[in-house]
């Protein structure tokens, strides 16, 4: 073998039993304690909402540098505070939802008395993108803590400044045998898909979770995928066009339109197109008067990703799509927000997730039209209708299937900490937040439980007594 692949083989070989060796110390402190009460449970989050609190602008500050330039208010409003709100939920909740849950026994087994436990898993997995690695690694973790578990989290390699301050707020609270934070590249993220977690959760590229889940099953790993895919937005007939506008601005310039959720693309009725562009236009611009050196405008992470962007600018451009650009400058990575007109669906843009400040205008001609072309496609994570009839709402919402849906807004679904979020299909798999977070990350345990009499008896070998056969007679109908 050449010495450098033998290295290569070598270093893999240390990041395997590196990573193994965390997950054995990690179950066997949860063998130690495998079922923590609530106040402990509750001493955790509240440690962890404590640090988030005192620690923002660490935070901002890392985050901001890893993208070149990720604006304050955006860190705050999309990671900080959704973080500090869904701990504070599931810290309210706690016991409630650690309280076992009673269920009816049905006549032919009486007496007898039925209950679930909710107990801990044991160790759980977590693998986090870079658009936005504070609320994508804390949402999981508060969850699993909440459950009881033991937490791993993979932090991206795209992030590695955020990622290490991260590993040392969490480690200033918690021990590693508790919640530990794994850093490194691509080589130490497949290493950690390959780990027996007792649940693993991926929020990511839907190509890049195919491979988690594959590495997941070789170990029958239960798996949560937070995936993505073209979220679609629909704008109605007849709804104000400033409204509708300027809420898809918003959901789509939020850090740079680098979201999961972000509209991948709007379908605008062929009368109102442009109507929409030029309300569209008056939104962006108004929230960023100037691209430049504007400390609200959040750039592109790196210039991978860039040259991903430009690519299919290029591409669209040169099979006849028409931009419509919203700014005339161009600062580094701060790509400039457009739309685009006339595109056709062998585009790469309107092939694959966009993740980035490009929106395409699809023009419907009804909203059967509309419709149809929505579910001709991978369902997404995310459906977006703009319209105040009511009719015409339930309408959109029986006939498509999207992991989340906002009515007359973006985004928002995701912050409700009393509702699940997740993704079907392409779009994922599993749900997490909230109760739904806990109920992930915990054994749904059923114990059927009977005392000194047992009627049971009566219909045990040998059959074809009558008791038997009455018993059938009721039952059986």
């Amino acid at each position: 073998m050449p010495a450098d692949l033998a290295f290569a083989a070598d270093a893999a070989a240390s990041t395997q039993a590196s990573l193994e060796g965390l997950l054995a110390r990690q179950r066997s402190a949860f063998l130690a304690d495998p079922n923590p009460s609530a106040e402990q449970r509750r001493a955790w989050l509240n440690a962890l909402r404590r640090l988030l609190v005192d620690e923002q602008e660490a935070i901002i500050a890392a985050i901001s540098q890893d993208f070149g330039n990720r604006s304050a208010d955006e860190t705050r409003m999309a990671e900080i505070m959704p973080s500090v709100l869904g701990i504070h939920y599931a810290s309210k909740h706690l016991k409630g939802w650690m309280k076992p849950s009673k269920r009816s026994v049905g006549l032919p087994f009486q007496p007898a008395a039925t209950r679930v436990l909710y107990q801990p898993l044991g160790v759980v997995g977590v693998i986090v993108p870079w658009n936005y690695p504070l609320f994508l690694a804390i949402g999981p973790l508060t969850g699993a803590l909440a459950a009881g578990n033991r937490v791993m989290i993979k932090m991206s390699e795209s992030t590695p400044v955020f990622s290490q301050v991260l590993k040392e707020l969490l480690a200033r609270i918690f021990p590693e045998d508790l919640v530990a934070v794994v850093t490194g590249e691509v080589d130490v993220g497949v290493a950690f898909s390959r780990l027996p977690f007792d649940h693993l959760l991926f929020t990511g590229a839907t190509s890049v979770g195919k491979h988690v889940m594959r590495a997941a099953a070789e170990n029958l790993t239960p798996v949560t995928l937070e995936l993505g895919g073209k979220s679609p937005a629909i704008v109605s007939t007849d709804v104000p066009m400033k409204h509708a506008a300027e809420r898809i601005a918003w959901g789509k310039t939020l850090n740079a339109g680098q979201t999961c959720i972000a509209p991948d693309y709007v379908l605008v009725p062929e009368s109102r197109v442009e109507e929409f562009v030029t309300c569209y236009r008056e939104a962006v611009q108004r929230f960023f008067p100037r691209l430049a050196d504007n400390p609200d405008y959040t750039s592109i992470i790196n210039e991978r990703q860039l040259r991903r962007l430009e690519g299919y600018l290029s591409d669209a451009e040169a099979q006849g799509a028409r931009r419509v650009p919203l700014f005339a400058e161009h600062q580094a990575r701060r790509l400039p927000h457009c739309l685009l007109l006339d595109t056709r669906d062998d585009m790469q843009v309107m092939q694959e997730e966009i993740f980035g400040p490009l929106l395409p205008v699809l023009p419907y001609r009804s909203l059967d039209q509309a419709l149809d072309y929505i579910n001709d496609r991978p369902r997404p994570l995310a459906l977006y209708y703009f319209g105040y009839d009511k009719a015409e709402q339930q309408r959109v919402l029986e006939n498509t299937r999207s992991g989340g849906v906002c009515l007359n807004d973006t985004l928002l679904h995701v912050a409700q900490d009393d509702a699940p979020f997740g993704g079907v299909g392409a779009s994922g798999m599993g749900h997490y937040h909230g109760r739904e977070g806990f109920l992930t990350f915990s054994t749904a345990r059923t114990v059927f439980s009977k005392q000194r009499f047992n009627a049971a008896r009566l219909i045990y070998p040998p059959y074809g007594k009558l008791l038997q056969k009455l018993v059938y007679r009721l039952f059986i109908r």
